[in-house]
């Protein structure tokens, strides 16, 4: 193993570390949170609903809430960790260190798209004790479950330089993702809107993350699972570069 390989995966040890180490805030409250979203949407408001597509309205909204709580955690991770470094200024020990501004990304990222996997995983595993999951498509689900959080691992790297104080955290992860998802398709079918407003739907991303986790859970999309797998991997790459170029700029560390 080269010295930058040893390098990087100290880094991504810390981070991972640094969330796994802390159960109760990282494990706990997603948990619990999805619990009383199954139990309030699939259960008692499932019951009334019925069918979407051919599927209970618990399977329906399963996938939605495994997006959201994927990129809700790689987000707040990625953008808590940069912007604690930056407040207590130990990121800059990272900076100044022989790991390159790619390696230093890649940390960041890596780590930060592993917890919300895991958290991804997990809310599965709650979604077991409600309903049953086929796993239509079990390949298409690990790979808009790595596109999707490593892209908002990305976006929360962008946040963690950008921010100014904790507050500006909140605001980005409340207001700016989760209405976001909520308007992404998670509790109703695309086919209940009208030309203009599907259209608009179009523009969302969470559209195609939770389409496309929706197909690799129960075989169903209301868009081509292939065109939301290149769309969000074009998205990945763009963001990605955009780290990298923050990074090589210095921008929130140097400013």
């Amino acid at each position: 193993m080269s010295v930058a390989s040893r390098q990087l995966q100290s880094l991504i040890r810390r981070e991972v570390l640094r969330f796994v180490r802390r159960p109760y805030n990282t494990f706990l409250p997603p948990l619990i949170t999805n619990v009383l979203y199954f139990s309030v949407f699939g259960v008692i408001l499932g019951s009334r609903i019925g069918t979407i597509s051919d599927v209970t309205y618990i399977q329906f909204v399963l996938p939605g809430l495994v997006v959201l709580g994927a990129i809700s955690n790689a987000f707040e991770n990625a953008s808590f960790s940069i912007f604690h470094g930056r407040w207590n200024e130990y990121i800059h020990e990272v900076i100044t260190s022989p790991l390159s501004h790619s390696y230093t990304v890649a940390g960041y990222v890596l780590a930060s798209a592993l917890r919300g996997f895991i958290i991804g995983g997990l809310i599965i595993g709650v979604g077991f004790l409600f309903t049953s999951i086929p796993f239509a498509h079990p390949l298409y689900l690990v790979s808009f479950g790595v596109v999707t959080t490593t892209l908002f691992a990305g976006l929360g790297v962008i946040g963690g330089l950008f921010a100014e104080d904790f507050d500006h955290l909140t605001v980005m992860n409340q207001f700016l993702l989760r209405p976001l998802v909520f308007f992404g398709g998670v509790f109703y079918s695309l086919d209940q809107l009208d030309g203009l407003a599907y259209t608009a739907s179009l523009l969302n991303p969470m559209v195609y993350m939770v389409n496309g986790v929706r197909y690799g859970m129960l075989g169903m999309s209301e868009i081509n699972p292939n065109t939301s797998l290149v769309v969000l991997t074009a998205a990945t790459v763009v963001v990605l570069f955009i780290n990298l170029l923050l990074f090589k700029r210095g921008v929130g560390i140097t400013d």
